[in-house]
């Protein structure tokens, strides 16, 4: 089943098309829809959230119906939503589409992550994990470009409209690989038995120290992107396609993870990699806090991008060995932490920006990171294959 791992890649590369899209269209939308740019970026809260939302019904009914079937007809509705943005006529409207995207989006990835739970033993789990995470940020590479692009030359709703079509492309695909699988289900889990699955999931002793970390990574490096093109107006550089571009480095970061873990992983093993993305997550946000050329921040962006993906693909590893037979379930309470981080993310950093300024708040948030990757390497354990696993 090893080939399907094209086809989970593609299904994260279409639904991260639609992930940061109006990322970089904030002050369009701001000044086309009568609202500020702290509201405006409740936008991407509006997305998370209900992805966060989804996640423990979505767990259980991929663990109950087959994660390929689940997985197409998510991606039809996130294609049907960006449709119907597109034709938004009051920020309420927009906000409706964004909340309908975001159950869209929350039937697609975590279930990926969980068919390469299934196909992959755990000594070659987090290399898989990264090919899946290459797809996604070469959806959000494009998706960010392109929506800045796009956005300079036709509007926001034209980018929408371009999302949309390339989903519904995207599903046909999706179904057509998929068509041999959409039979095969996980080991059932009966609804009067959930308690007791989540309280196995629960009192496994990584499972609420990778459910805290992922909330935390959420909000201090997601929060800060609805903000990306504002602050670069500051400085001068009010055309959205840049904004696009230097939001779509994080992705290209993403991107340098998956050429690189493998030999990362041989070289230094799990631990330095979390604690080395964190250093480098929070020195590229001290940097940030400094206002410098667009073209510094692109490289910065890289190299933040970088930073958390070895963090966070370590700890996705971690996640995918709490439940075996509920790995769905367990991976979808990540995702719901995750995107309940990214949704509390641009609130706390509107606040924070209104309140005391950008510079105390990066330089805040690079403190929690380096904290974070202390107490991830002090209380997570590798985990080692079976050695009889054929």
């Amino acid at each position: 089943m090893h080939y399907l791992l094209p086809i989970i890649a593609m299904s994260a590369f279409a639904t991260s098309l639609s992930a940061r899209t109006l990322d970089p269209l904030m002050p369009q939308i701001s000044a086309q829809l009568l609202v500020s740019a702290t509201v405006a970026a409740t936008l991407a809260s509006a997305f998370s959230v209900t992805f966060a939302l989804a996640q423990p019904a979505v767990g259980i009914v991929a663990d109950r119906f087959g994660k390929a079937r689940l997985i197409l007809v998510h991606l039809i509705i996130l294609g049907l939503g960006n449709f119907a943005g597109a034709f938004s006529n009051s920020f309420e409207m927009l906000f409706a589409t964004r909340i309908i995207c975001g159950i869209g989006a929350g039937g697609v990835f975590p279930i990926t992550l969980g068919l390469v739970g299934d196909l992959f033993p755990i000594a070659e789990r987090q290399v898989a994990m990264s090919r899946v995470l290459a797809g996604a940020m070469t959806g959000n590479v494009i998706g960010a470009t392109f929506a800045g692009l796009v956005g300079d030359l036709v509007g926001w709703r034209g980018v929408l409209i371009g999302i949309g079509g390339l989903l519904i492309l995207a599903s046909a695909t999706v179904a057509w690989g998929f068509r041999n699988v959409f039979g095969n289900r996980s080991q059932a889990i009966r609804l009067r038995d959930l308690s007791s699955v989540y309280r196995e999931i629960f009192s496994h002793p990584h499972a609420i120290i990778c459910f805290a970390a992922v909330l935390v990574e959420g909000a201090v490096v997601f929060g800060i992107f609805p903000f990306v093109a504002s602050f670069l107006a500051e400085i001068g550089e009010v055309r959205l396609s840049i904004a696009g571009i230097v939001i779509a480095g994080f992705a290209i970061g993403g991107l340098v993870y998956s050429i690189m873990v493998s030999r990362l992983l041989r070289r230094y093993g799990v631990g330095r990699l979390m604690m080395g993305g964190a250093a480098l997550m929070a020195s590229q946000l001290i940097l940030i806090a400094f206002d410098p050329r667009w073209e510094v921040q692109l490289v910065l962006f890289v190299l933040l991008g970088t930073g958390f993906y070895l963090l966070h693909g370590s700890i996705q590893t971690f996640v995918s060995e709490i439940s075996v037979m509920a790995r769905s379930m367990a991976i979808s309470v990540h995702s719901f932490s995750f995107f309940l981080g990214q949704s509390i993310g641009p609130i706390a950093y509107g606040y924070g920006l209104s309140t005391i300024g950008r510079t105390p708040v990066l330089l805040m948030a690079a403190t929690v990171l380096l904290v974070l990757g202390i107490a991830c390497v002090q209380l997570l354990r590798p985990v080692t294959a079976p050695p009889d696993r054929p």
